[in-house]
């Protein structure tokens, strides 16, 4: 089957303010329909400043972004309709009850009455948490608030999915949870998902292609598996990532 290129990224830049360095540099990459796509990189390496441009929540000094063939400069409302995306900090209103708050979104995201209804309910039952329906996400657990994030970026079944360390901090039984669900979304629906990561096992077990940066420059892409039979010696992501990024702490 002939690969569909959803995002192209052709030389991007992003300085910050009094910044030594570029947080991203010249950074080119492409990623297919269809794909599970890990940006994998050690503190610093510039993957949530690339989301970030990607999402459109910052700007880019130089280079170009097209998604699903829109250009991210000249066509961003266009754009949002297609993506969903869940970041890293927990984006939800404490004092609000998780229907209140995934009414919230997905108005934002153009949806209301039945429709809406019946996608948090049967979205909230998937992840378990028909129960906590009308309970208040100030009271809930890391895993349940991680859970009710994530439903909040997929309300509205977007085309690609966002993904800014959606299990970090949480439960072994909540990140399977989100894992496979995320692994269903993707083989039912085909959404293409863009995920960030600092746990190298579940990123070679969820991604069906990875690509590691550092210093804001793409240091090697690929399919997992086949990288790990392209780096001698290394018998997982986490020997290529070590190998590639070293081992001096990034603080």
């Amino acid at each position: 089957m002939k690969q569909v290129t959803i995002i192209d990224i052709k030389h991007l830049t992003k300085y910050y303010k009094n910044a030594d360095e570029a947080a991203v540099k010249d950074l080119n990459l492409s990623v297919n329909k269809g794909d599970i796509f890990g940006l994998l990189g050690p503190n610093g390496a510039g993957k949530t400043t690339t989301i970030s441009i990607l999402c459109n929540q910052i700007s880019a000094n130089e280079g170009e972004v097209f998604i699903e063939g829109y250009n991210l400069h000249s066509e961003s409302d266009l754009i949002k309709k297609i993506i969903g995306v869940v970041p890293q900090d927990i984006a939800l209103y404490p004092k609000l009850t998780a229907y209140e708050n995934l009414k919230f979104f997905g108005n934002m995201y153009g949806l209301s009455g039945k429709v809406l209804k019946e996608r948090i309910v049967s979205s909230v039952s998937d992840f378990g948490l028909e129960k906590k329906l009308h309970s208040k996400v100030g009271t809930f657990s890391g895993g349940m608030k991680r859970r009710i994030n994530l439903i909040a970026g997929i309300l509205h079944k977007p085309n690609i999915l966002f993904l800014d360390e959606p299990t970090v901090g949480i439960d072994v039984q909540s990140k399977n949870v989100i894992i496979e669900h995320l692994q269903q979304l993707n083989a039912s629906e085909g959404t293409t998902i863009v995920y960030t990561s600092h746990l190298m096992e579940e990123a070679e077990r969820f991604c069906t292609h990875i690509a590691i940066i550092d210093v804001g420059k793409v240091v090697t892409i690929g399919e997992p598996s086949t990288l790990i039979k392209a780096y001698p010696g290394c018998s997982n992501l986490e020997d290529i990532f070590l190998l590639l990024t070293g081992r001096s702490l990034r603080d």
